[in-house]
């Protein structure tokens, strides 16, 4: 009978370790680390997307200033400019677009364009998916970090498994895929966690395996 009991005692040890060894393999990160510190273009400059607000002032012609909005389609439509694509632009870059449409019916048009709403155009959106609090889309603004988007959707869920997480990016035109410690980042507050964001960045965070 004691050999029986030992026999099972073993069994159910040699069980436990099983189980452990498979939920430390599910827990751990098989994509190679983020690196903290992301190249980020020293000119990088907002382009518009759809969604956003553009104010357009044309200097001494107030009868053709506004704001208007673009269009899902990418486009805007003001007094004497119809149709004109907007997204992917910058505001310099929209402003000469117009100057040009004006030229037809106003002499020499100056036009200065103000951006308003931030939406931004889809590539270069951040993306949250999984088990975040709020996963969403939001626009990227520079020197952003993982902190300030886990701020931006409410943190992670009680279900996330925040060191499992990853980020889809953008390298060399060729999709790849780089682990990060979100839960080390927030819950135990280990700043060396954080890491920059890129415009485009894809946040992934699975559900843990209980």
């Amino acid at each position: 009978m004691a050999h029986l009991f030992s026999h099972i005692n073993t069994c159910l040890m040699t069980g436990l370790a099983l189980v452990g060894v498979l939920l430390s393999g599910c827990a751990s990160n098989s994509y190679p680390p983020l690196s903290a510190d992301a190249d980020v273009a020293s000119d990088y400059t907002y382009v518009i997307g759809a969604g956003d607000s553009v104010f357009i002032y044309v200097w001494g012609n107030p009868e053709v200033s506004r704001s208007v909005s673009v269009r899902p389609d990418g486009k805007i439509t003001a007094p004497l400019v119809e149709e004109l694509p907007a997204t992917g632009k910058t505001a310099e870059q929209l402003a000469r677009d117009i100057e040009e449409v004006l030229g037809t019916y106003i002499k020499n048009p100056l036009v200065t364009v103000m951006i308003s709403g931030y939406v931004g155009p889809y590539n270069q959106q951040i993306r949250v998916l999984g088990e975040a609090t709020s996963p969403q889309a939001l626009p990227y603004r520079v020197e952003m970090t993982m902190l300030d988007l886990m701020i931006a959707v409410g943190g992670l869920t009680q279900f996330a498994d925040g060191n499992g997480a990853s980020v889809v990016r953008m390298v060399n035109d060729e999709m790849a895929q780089f682990g990060v410690r979100i839960e080390d980042l927030i819950k135990d507050g280990d700043i060396s966690a954080n890491v920059d964001l890129l415009p485009g960045d894809i946040v992934i965070i699975p559900e843990a395996f209980f």
